[in-house]
Order: C-alpha cells, then structure tokens, then sequence
C-alpha cells in the first residue's frame, strides 16, 4: 500500500489543559500510558484534542512536544485542517517542519464547499505538505458529506495516504474501498464500527476510547489481523457500551472526564465546549469501573 501510516489502532489523542494552557506534563504522560499499553499511533490536535481552539503557537509547540516524547516509536500524526484552506496550509507546514510523520485534514466546515471544492482545497494542502495527509470525513460535525467518487479523484494524489471514515455508513465504506482499491487506506472514525471496516479491508481506528482503553483497542486490531475475526468482535461488542457512553455528550467532553477520573490532569475543556452533565459523567464512571479501570473521582 502507497503510504500506509499505520496498521492498527490509533488514538486521537486529549490535549491535558490547566489554568494556564496546555499539560505538557500530563499529556507526556498520557502518551507514555499509550506507548506502554501498544497503540499504534498517536494523532494530536484532532477533534478530540480540541485543535480547534488550540492558537497556533500551542499548535506548534503540542506537535513538537509529541514528536519529542515519542522518538519514532509510533507514528505521530497533526490533526492540521481547517474551514480557511490557507490557515490548513500554515498549519500543515508548521507540523511537517516539527517532524510529524502525517497530517489529518478534515473537511471544510460552517462555510461547507461543494465537491469540486473539496477536490481543490485538499489538493492545495497536499500540494503543500511533505507527509502523508490523511483526509477525514465526518458529516455530523461538518454538515458535509465527502463522496466516494471525490476520494477516488483525490487518491491519486501520491500524498493522499488516507481516509479517516466517520460517516456512519458501511455501505459508504464498502464503495469507497472498491472505487480506490488499494491506492488509498481508510480508518474507522467511529469506535463502534471498527471491526465491520476491518472486515471490508480497513486498516484500523482513529480512536477516541482508547484514550483509556488503548491496550484493548489496540489487541481488537491484532486479533483481526491475525485471523481471530470472532476474538476481535467479542473485543468489540465488550467495549460498545464505554464506546457509546464516551459519545453520549459531544466529543471530547466525556472522554476527557475519563481521563481526568484516571488521574490524568484536570477536567478542564475551552469553550464553548463545558463540562458534562453530571449524572451523565457518573454513568461514564461507574462504567469504566465495571471495565475494570481504575478510577480516582
């Protein structure tokens, strides 16, 4: 496969704040939790790390940060898109030039594009990138839906490695993989779909629960790939509830409660996201203590 990133499960990983930014300290070692538990990659500044709201320099300095805690032993991957295609190019610059081994662009969102738009503008990103770009589609929060037919134009570009899936429909799935065969690999975005992509020939997950459950997500993968198809769905139908109960409010409020619950920082998120529903967060927890996590709140 031309560009492949990673095989497996990748975490998309929370950006830890205080009161004054950025927890570097947290998040190195969150990401050592990640390394010691065998995710297979880490994706920083995503939607789960709230890039968004992140100024450019905090952008800058978290990819540096991650690049430098994990010294090569998975891929680290910039979550660099952006509704601006110029302010995408900035970005997707700054993390090749802080040694990101891929970008991940989302679709335009608020001032959504047609299709012709979306071909042009992820074009003018990888024209200006170094690494693989993995494209990221989820109509849900974008109000945009990228189209098999649009993927297929966009996987002959020779830096279009991927597609992060969060479109919620298998059969969308099934038809970009049989238009792109094997010039571009896609991604679950969704946790709860991970083994049916795999199924169709996905090559893994970008994640959000396996910020606290990498070691599973990463195991559900292996076991696929070895050819333990029922071990891997049994992995997959014992997460389903914590999978669906870290969405249960918007991304990433509850995951980051979790986290927190495990000791990893303050539950601090920026606004306009705020904390989640109490007898919602006590739901997640007491969950996660069914799972066996070790929670401290």
């Amino acid at each position: 496969m031309r560009n492949t990133v990673f095989t497996g499960a990748g975490t998309a990983i929370v950006t830890p704040m205080n009161e004054t930014g950025v927890d570097f300290e947290t998040l190195g070692r969150l990401i050592d939790f990640q390394l010691e538990k065998g995710i297979d990659a880490i994706i920083a500044a995503g939607t789960t790390g709230e890039g968004s709201t992140l100024t450019d320099r905090e952008h800058e300095e978290l990819i540096a940060f991650c690049v430098k805690r994990i010294a090569g032993r998975v891929p680290v991957i910039a979550g660099t898109g952006s509704n601006n295609t110029a302010h995408a190019i900035e970005r997707t610059q700054t993390a090749c030039r802080a040694g990101a081994d891929a970008v991940l662009l989302v679709t335009p969102y608020y001032n959504k594009t047609s299709q012709r738009g979306l071909i042009a503008s992820f074009s003018a990103i990888a024209d200006a990138s170094t690494v693989p770009c993995i494209l990221y589609n989820v109509p849900s929060r974008t109000g945009l839906n990228m189209l098999p037919e649009t993927l297929n134009i966009l996987a002959d570009h020779e830096r279009v490695a991927a597609l992060k899936e969060a479109c919620g429909s298998i059969s969308q799935v099934a038809k970009e993989l049989e238009m792109c065969g094997d010039r571009v690999d896609i991604y679950s975005g969704n946790d709860d779909q991970t083994v049916p992509i795999l199924s169709l020939g996905g090559k893994g997950v970008i994640s959000t629960v396996s910020n606290i459950v990498p070691g599973e997500m990463a195991e559900m993968c292996r076991r696929f790939f070895a050819g333990d198809v029922k071990g891997a769905a049994e992995l997959q139908l014992r997460l389903l509830r914590l999978m669906n109960q870290t969405m249960i409010e918007t991304n990433p409020i509850p995951v980051k409660a979790a986290v927190a619950a495990m000791g990893f920082g303050k539950y601090i998120l920026r606004l306009p996201l705020v904390e989640m529903e109490e007898g919602n967060r006590q739901k997640l927890l007491e969950l996660m203590r069914e799972q066996g996590l070790e929670v401290r709140a």
